[in-house]
């Protein structure tokens, strides 16, 4: 039996490609510190290449963590949320629940690197949330909340804790139909 964090091909396909808008937003903090790597930009190609059809998501499962190095070499923590933002937005071609981890971590790139962190999540997910099509909306409220199902990357990790699981959790609301409320104080990363 699949998980239901899986979605349908089609499904991920569609929420692949909000995932790499997500992830590319902040593609220039992982950028401007480290130049010549490449890895996180490679995958946000690769995701829009899927999403589009011309990957299979066999061949992307296989790739997917080819980029994840790029998160371990730098140390700078808005460096490393945009780096996991485009690996999040790669894994959707194995798992429809990474596309929440990619807004996840790239809402936590933008406010870690903006000097009023509040206010830069809080505008990144609501430019998240206006950027989602009907059809990303629908499949997105097909996921279980985070935390509710363990077999996947909404279940206890990385993706349940920190800011980023703040985050997660303040897009699942909205897509639920209640209003924005991130007020959440940004602590060490």
């Amino acid at each position: 039996m699949r998980s239901p964090q899986t979605l349908t091909e089609s499904d991920r396909r569609l929420v692949a490609a909000w995932a790499a808008d997500c992830a590319e937003r902040v593609l220039w903090v992982f950028e401007a510190d480290a130049p010549e790597d490449h890895r996180p930009r490679a995958s946000i190609e690769r995701t829009r290449a899927f999403a589009r059809g011309e990957l299979n998501t066999a061949e992307e499962i296989r790739r997917r963590f080819a980029g994840g190095g790029a998160a371990r070499e730098v140390t700078a923590p808005a460096a490393v949320a945009a780096a996991r933002a485009a690996g999040q937005a790669a894994a959707v071609a194995h798992m429809g629940a990474h596309a929440l981890g990619a807004a996840g971590y790239a809402a936590k790139a933008a406010g870690l690197a903006a000097a009023d962190q509040d206010a830069a999540v809080a505008e990144e997910i609501r430019w998240q949330l206006d950027h989602m099509s009907v059809g990303v909306r629908a499949a997105l409220r097909c996921l279980p909340l985070l935390g509710e199902d363990r077999s996947g990357p909404l279940g206890p990790g990385l993706l349940a804790s920190g800011l980023q699981g703040t985050i997660i959790r303040e897009l699942q609301v909205a897509l639920s139909g209640e209003s924005l409320t991130f007020s959440r104080p940004i602590g060490p990363p």
